[in-house]
């Protein structure tokens, strides 16, 4: 039997105050969720100015990055390298700002982050992740 590490209220909490600093330190008005490795919602906050659209797309690069093991922004270069096809896969959050939460060696959640440049998006969600990770 195979045994791994899982989100708790803690690691929940941490990743959550460490994305939402990270935002807030450079007055970015984001939306940030958190999924656990099945791509179910743990957390999910918009901060004031963030569009309402933001909050259904960092869900969805969240549930991108868990389910396919790998951060959003590789679905991206995949389909913008030519690759087209890709956009008829089951996944909605094919942009840059998914990143997977992975803890010795196996993805237990994943972040994504919505509401300003996909670079700083991903910066979120890599700064929120870390505060569990190192």
């Amino acid at each position: 039997m195979q045994t791994k590490s899982v989100l708790g209220l803690t690691e929940i909490d941490a990743i959550m105050a460490a994305a939402r600093a990270e935002a807030l330190k450079h007055g970015w008005a984001v939306a940030i969720a958190l999924v656990d490795d099945g791509g179910h919602a743990l957390a999910l906050v918009r901060l004031d100015g963030a569009s309402p659209a933001s909050a259904a797309i960092a869900m969805e690069k969240a549930r991108t990055s868990a389910l396919g093991r790998r951060e959003s922004k590789a679905y991206e270069d995949m389909i913008n390298g030519g690759r087209t096809a890709f956009l008829s896969a089951p996944l909605a959050g094919t942009l840059e700002g998914g990143v997977p939460v992975v803890v010795d060696g196996q993805v237990i959640g994943a972040m994504g982050v919505s509401g300003v440049k996909s670079e700083q998006d991903a910066q979120v969600a890599k700064a929120g992740i870390q505060s569990i990770t190192g």
